[in-house]
């Protein structure tokens, strides 16, 4: 027997964030097995109708209005759960000790109370944000779409809009930017340089950003687009508004582009435009060079374009696979010889597009809910290399996003341990402000029950993050270390030591990465 229970507040708006964070706040409550605080518009109710909540339950529920729903094993745990998901919300945004006026209700009440904004962050359910962005636009200015299900067709009438005006729209879905010193989204604490990363990919971006600061001088701005900017039908119109404001900016003296592979007219158009500044492009998954001017840099994975980037400022070259043949082959040596598949579980999606890219290389195909190859969609054969984005929308609908629960991965995690087929687990850990403030409480349990089989498998995790980032980049590796997880020093080497562990070569670890 559950108890299903919904608790609603009319006409309360909620941003995306803080509804992941009163999510994951229920989930964590005892007896829980499922919850969602969403904002009541049509697709989600149907989602709550899915889940069993009942008619009378759902009467009355509109696109204006917050709802907290759970399913938990009696009454008291779930009225218990309600008020904490409650409690998470009173807590998120308090009234400023002192003051006691009304907080702005809509864009134009919070641009007329602020006075000299310049950006806007637009975190409202898709099908509203595209108008939330124009009315950002007429107000003169710039927009972060942290919002994503917005259709394809609202971007290009939003960017094309932007460029007339000299305005940047950020997205959709654009899970991290850092203008002007300030971190937005899924953000990292990085020390300021002269490095400028444009990014088509969120975490790719931050896992730019994070090598650079570990290796070289830092970090002056991070623009992301959205990942469908240098798509066809958008053109890179936003990627190349962005590119020039850092060409102009005096403080920004090496660029950084980062992308899946994009549309190729678009990929030679935007390459053909480059190298005003010395510019690193990093277009991964994409098997060729296109032509580019002398200036421009084509690298084949995130870790290069980092090495790469502070390489052209005279920083030491990292050397990032050295010394890891060895442990892998510790790992490799307590492996039962029936263990070969690699399983990656990714918070991050552009961390789980270059792991494919690199592991289909050394294994063949590799597949996923996000395939590289349309014959390598989920669901995959028995005993099959399988990398999963669980920050997908397909496992996101109705709970939070990995980098804001753990536990998301955690069933994922015993489920793969316990297949016989199962070499290595794959897992990144991505820190920074907005992410769970400590995944490793989360994580290193069910790691280290995993690792603790005989026979193996292997827990390989790559933890991206910097030294200030707020949940302790040292901390957290140390736990999951501890926990007995293999950790990496870039995504791209756990991909390469999955790989070696799967294949018993220990130094494809250390291989060269083009």
């Amino acid at each position: 027997m559950s108890a299903l229970r919904i608790r609603t507040r009319g006409d309360t708006y909620v941003d995306s964030v803080q509804l992941m964070a009163a999510t994951r706040t229920m989930l964590e409550q005892p007896g829980v097995g499922w919850a969602a605080a969403v904002m009541g518009t049509p697709a989600n109710v149907a989602k709550l109708a899915d889940e069993g909540f009942g008619t009378d339950q759902l009467r009355g529920v509109g696109a204006n209005d917050l709802a907290l729903a759970v399913r938990a094993g009696n009454e008291q745990e779930a009225v218990a759960a309600l008020d904490a998901g409650m409690g998470e919300l009173a807590g998120a945004a308090p009234a400023p000790a002192g003051r006691a006026e009304r907080a702005p209700l809509t864009l134009e009440e919070a641009v007329a109370a602020m006075g000299g904004a310049n950006v806007a962050l637009v975190s409202v359910p898709g099908p509203f944000a595209a108008l939330e962005a124009h009315k950002a636009l007429s107000a003169g200015l710039h927009v972060l779409v942290f919002s994503d299900n917005v259709p394809l067709a609202d971007e290009v009438e939003l960017k094309v809009r932007a460029e007339r005006l000299g305005l940047l729209v950020m997205g959709p879905g654009a899970g991290t930017g850092v203008l002007g010193g300030v971190g937005l989204g899924f953000a990292n604490a990085l020390r300021p340089g002269p490095i400028g990363v444009v990014a088509a990919a969120g975490t790719g971006a931050q896992e730019v950003m994070t090598l650079v600061d570990r290796w070289g001088p830092g970090v002056s701005w991070v623009v992301g687009v959205g990942g469908r900017d240098l798509q066809g039908e958008v053109g890179a119109r936003m990627t190349r508004l962005a590119v020039r404001a850092l060409e102009a900016d005096p403080a920004t003296e090496v660029l950084v582009l980062v992308s899946k592979p994009p549309a190729r007219a678009v990929a030679q158009s935007l390459l053909a435009d480059l190298g005003r500044k010395p510019t690193v492009a990093a277009l991964v998954g994409l098997d060729e060079l296109l032509p580019a001017p002398g200036n421009v840099l084509q690298v084949a994975t995130l870790e290069e374009a980092a090495a790469a980037a502070v390489g052209l400022l005279g920083a030491p070259a990292p050397r990032p696979g050295e010394g890891l043949a060895e442990p892998v082959r510790r790992a490799a040596g307590g492996l039962d010889p029936h263990r070969v598949a690699v399983r990656g579980l990714f918070s991050g999606g552009t961390l789980c597009y270059e792991a494919m890219v690199l592991l289909c290389r050394q294994l063949g195909p590799v597949y996923s809910n996000v395939p590289l190859r349309p014959g390598w969609a989920t669901p995959a054969p028995d005993g099959a290399h399988v990398c999963l984005d669980l920050g997908d929308e397909e496992f996101t609908g109705g709970r939070p996003h990995p980098m804001l629960d753990p536990a998301a991965r955690v069933e994922h995690i015993r489920r793969e341990a316990d297949d016989p087929s199962t070499a290595v687990i794959l897992l990144d850990v991505v820190l920074g402000h907005g992410a769970h403030p400590d995944p490793a409480a989360v994580l290193a349990p069910v790691c280290a029950d995993a690792t603790s089989r005989s026979g193996g498998p292997v827990v390989v995790a790559y933890v991206l993050g910097t030294d200030a980032d707020p949940q302790g980049l040292a901390d957290q590796r140390g736990r999951l270390a501890e926990a007995g997880c293999l950790l990496a020093p870039t995504g791209a080497r756990a991909a390469l030591m999955s790989a070696a562990l799967s294949r018993r070569q220990p130094t494809v670890a250390e291989a060269r990465l083009r």
